[in-house]
């Protein structure tokens, strides 16, 4: 990722954005009930594109339907109507969110239109036909609880360590579930290769990835870390949106620490892990409204909503709308 020398302080950052307390909704309520451009996937944008799906219309008409990564089993993308079979299991996650994208595409059947993505893992689905459309900035840290005795200044080269399993019995680390943009991200910019037996190889037997009923567990959730000996990666622009109420507040008991030097309570695109995040939509579809109009190029209907991008803790992003990341 090219770096830029643009930071965003939280305060002046939510302050102009008009933040408040509200928040936007889960899956898609209100009229229509059912949108034309149905998305699935991240959980680290899902708040972000709810506020946007609130603020998008094309003549009038809000156009985004933004299903969030938990709540029901199931999830219905269209009026079934007039698009019966589009009651499909809720996708948890990008690369579940991408598979889902891909699977509609397959079928024919138009009952998802994108997938919302926080890691480029173009790479991991060659022949898909398939554009990541940045849209925003995030930056990752690393999230401990209040009361642990874990250091709150960590270097690349130290988390590589705990996550290498060679810190010792004081560090207890978790990661999301396998799928998650989050999980791939941190663990490629450890210089690790994310994979679905990560935590059973060897090196890393100690790293847990679900709770103590087995269930997976879900990204910037800082109520998951039930123990002073957990650490686990967080969205900054997560945990802003949570502390400041924009989005339900679950980072619980959890602070965020410092990665290289660089603090977590600043958006920083020349820090360690900074990263775009993204849209995922047909290639095909690029140039057809109302996937043109919505997503691509910076006069598209996301880009230029930045104000509600900032709100939700996320920094703009000056390649947003940009097609040049395809699938190979």
């Amino acid at each position: 990722m090219r770096k830029r020398r643009f930071v965003l302080a939280v305060g002046a950052l939510l302050a102009a954005a008009g933040l408040t307390t509200g928040t936007a909704g889960a899956d898609p309520t209100g009229t229509p009930q059912y949108r034309g451009l149905a998305g699935v996937g991240s959980d680290t944008t899902e708040h972000v594109m709810n506020g946007l799906s609130e603020v998008v219309t094309i003549n009038g008409t809000k156009v985004i339907g933004s299903y969030d990564a938990s709540g029901s089993a199931t999830i219905t993308t269209k009026d079934p109507a007039t698009t019966p079979g589009c009651t499909i299991n809720r996708p948890s996650g990008s690369g579940n969110g991408v598979n889902a994208l891909i699977a509609s595409q397959q079928a024919g059947n138009g009952c998802v239109q994108f997938a919302r993505s926080s890691s480029n893992s173009s790479a991991s689905f060659p022949g898909a036909g398939l554009t990541y459309v940045p849209f925003a900035t995030d930056a990752v840290s690393y999230a401990v609880r209040s009361d642990s005795a874990i250091s709150k200044r960590l270097t690349i080269a130290q988390l590589q360590t705990i996550y290498n399993c060679a810190a010792g019995a004081n560090y207890l680390p978790l990661l999301p579930q396998f799928g998650s943009g989050t999980r791939q991200f941190f663990l490629r910019e450890l210089g690790f290769t994310d994979s679905a037996d990560f935590t059973t190889q060897p090196a890393h037997n100690c790293v847990k990835q679900v709770d103590a009923t087995g269930a997976p567990l879900l990204e910037n959730t800082g109520t998951l870390l039930t123990d002073p000996k957990h650490i686990a990666p967080y969205s900054i622009a997560q945990y802003l949106s949570q502390i400041n109420v924009v989005v339900p507040d679950v980072h619980g008991k959890t602070i965020l620490g410092q990665i290289n030097g660089v603090a977590p309570a600043v958006l920083n695109t020349s820090s360690t892990m900074d990263r775009a995040v993204y849209n995922v939509i047909p290639t095909a579809q690029e140039g057809n409204a109302p996937y043109s109009t919505v997503f691509v190029g910076p006069g598209s209907l996301v880009c230029t909503n930045a104000d509600t991008i900032k709100r939700y803790g996320f920094g703009t992003n000056p390649d947003c709308g940009s097609t040049a990341i395809r699938t190979p």
